[in-house]
């Protein structure tokens, strides 16, 4: 099957991971209503947006895969509406801790689990504190409308992300965000910037991508929403502003985009023996 249906949620999220699961769960049924077949909610839904501070004590929300009420709840709605829900979530592997993604396929079960990659470390971004740099490798799944690779909100903002994707049969890009004010400076309005960078990886790698991102302030953080779908062209199939809460829905015919993709050439005129500077340290 060629055609694909994707969706990307834009919400905002409180203290009470039941609340919102079921305000997820309610934009999941409305996008599978009209037809998504892949749906992607923002990361680390289970909560506010944590690593603003250095907390020991938040290290107790942290759970196994099996064991999270995020990725369960995800689990039980996939299977009930036949989707495939790309699940973020707060993991804990023994005394490992990981900013982690459960692919859950239309049965319910987890396909796998990708552990993010990059790690930012900054002011209201102290991700270090709780992550370690994942240790899965890029991944990518296959489906019945299609292969989608998934990276995590900072590893979107790495070309090589999306190019290592495309080289493993990814035919759409998902990024799960949680990006927002800039609390060293608040003129800043990095929003333009890391819709600039994924548009990018749509153009370079001729592909759709979707991005999903929260809304509302915490703490004095102000999340920019600005959800959107491209198509293979980097144009805007569907698009929130910063404060919208709802499902955005775009489909795409995939045998097209893969044609547009050989016409350009990116992929018969890449040069990997020349790349090999990229693997070095600076």
């Amino acid at each position: 099957m060629s055609q694909i249906s994707v969706a990307a949620l834009q919400l905002a999220f409180t203290d009470d991971i039941d609340a919102n699961i079921a305000a997820v769960s309610e934009l999941v049924r409305d996008a599978a209503a009209r037809g998504a077949k892949v749906i992607l909610p923002p990361e680390l839904f289970e909560g506010p947006y944590f690593c603003r501070v250095e907390d020991e004590g938040l290290f107790a929300n942290a759970k196994p895969l099996g064991e999270h009420k995020a990725v369960r709840a995800m689990q039980a709605l996939a299977a009930e509406l036949e989707v495939f829900i790309p699940t973020s979530f707060f993991e804990a592997d023994g005394p490992h801790y990981y900013n982690t993604l459960a692919m859950i396929d239309d049965q319910g079960r987890v396909m796998g689990s990708y552990r993010k990659s990059h790690i930012p470390d900054g002011p209201g971004y102290e991700e270090k504190f709780y992550f370690r740099p994942g240790n899965t490798g890029f991944k990518v799944w296959p489906t019945p409308y299609g292969t989608i690779g998934v990276g995590i909100c900072w590893d979107q903002w790495y070309p090589e992300t999306a190019r290592a994707m495309m080289l493993m049969g990814a035919d759409i890009l998902f990024f799960p965000t949680a990006i927002g004010s800039e609390p060293h400076d608040p003129s800043l309005d990095t929003s333009r910037l890391w819709r600039r960078a994924m548009i990018g990886h749509s153009v370079s790698n001729v592909v759709p991508v979707v991005a999903a991102n929260r809304i509302g302030t915490e703490q004095g953080q102000r999340f920019y929403g600005h959800s959107f779908i491209t198509d293979e062209r980097g144009d805007f199939a569907a698009e929130y502003g910063a404060e919208e809460t709802g499902a955005l829905v775009a489909s795409f015919d995939l045998d097209v985009v893969k044609r547009h993709r050989a016409a350009f050439g990116f992929f018969r005129d890449r040069r990997p023996e020349l790349y090999t500077r990229l693997t070095q340290d600076i």
